[in-house]
């Protein structure tokens, strides 16, 4: 397992593994890797010859007044479970190497960044477009692995892939839990002991929605305000917003009678988390 820091390293490494052949897979990530990445990776891992794992904090991703400086990083241990896991190029490059003097080119989208996330963070997926469509570029892989936990991260580019006809195939994976149902994220590390209890409201709204729709229930309001109500209750949480939205386009719906996405944003104190199911991983009750 090799760590490269320029696009030239990794153009020449994937070179040479095309001329042997072999099929390449891409996992994005900003690193500080978890349980989460190491899914995906073993995904890559399985499905091609060889892995490379993306690990840069993308400054255009984060508003003015979000986290980056304080965004957790640990390359050490990152290039531990990338090694463990398989993966085979680890490509680290600073955000000069990606972003030179004088860069002015972005890539952007409508309707599906319009809501949840991109309400409140009206920056965000243009870097997010952006920094995968560079990494798409450069490494020009088979198949890259995005986790379900950012669904709409997920939805929007398999659909940029689809507008411009990118030559690969995006897999989204599950979403990967603590024992005690908490998603994984690198953030979760922000979370006070009374804090980190205090989050897993998030994964009891959306087992509380799930079930809702497993029993039948197709009113959005219904579903979504018991899940608001039920995070509420909760002393330390503040809810970002709690939706019920087309699966394909992000917009909010008022009756379940297509594939949807239920997700949440809540701050637990200064940190905010998301979760989210897809209905189509919904088994209705009979």
């Amino acid at each position: 397992m090799k760590i490269v820091k320029t696009v030239k390293e990794v153009r020449e490494q994937v070179a040479e593994w095309r001329k042997q052949g072999l099929t390449v897979g891409l996992v994005p990530t900003m690193g500080y890797l978890h349980e989460g990445h190491a899914s995906l990776i073993d995904r890559s891992v399985s499905e091609n010859d060889r892995t490379v794992v993306s690990d840069f904090v993308n400054p255009m991703q984060f508003g003015p007044t979000e986290d980056l400086q304080t965004y957790p990083r640990d390359l050490a241990h990152d290039a531990a479970l990338v090694e463990v896991h398989g993966g085979d190029l680890i490509f680290h490059p600073e955000p000069e190497e990606m972003y030179h003097e004088g860069f002015s080119s972005f890539v952007d989208m409508s309707v599906l960044t319009e809501e949840l996330c991109g309400l409140s963070r009206p920056v965000h997926f243009r870097g997010v477009c952006t920094v995968v469509t560079k990494l798409f570029n450069i490494v020009q892989p088979d198949a890259a692995y995005f986790g379900k936990k950012d669904a709409q991260q997920l939805t929007i580019v398999r659909h940029m892939v689809d507008d411009l006809n990118m030559n690969l195939r995006i897999v989204g994976c599950p979403i990967v839990r603590e024992d005690d149902g908490l998603a994984k994220s690198s953030r979760n590390t922000y979370l006070s002991a009374e804090e980190r209890q205090a989050a897993l409201v998030l994964s009891k709204a959306i087992a509380l929605g799930s079930s809702l729709i497993k029993t039948g229930e197709v009113n959005a309001a219904v579903i979504t305000g018991q899940m608001t109500e039920l995070i509420k209750a909760e002393p330390l949480a503040k809810i970002d917003y709690v939706k019920l939205v087309d699966a394909a386009t992000m917009q909010p719906i008022a009756v379940f009678d297509r594939p949807a996405l239920c997700a949440v944003a809540v701050y637990i104190g200064k940190t905010r988390l998301i979760d989210n199911f897809f209905t189509e991983d919904v088994v209705p009750e009979v």
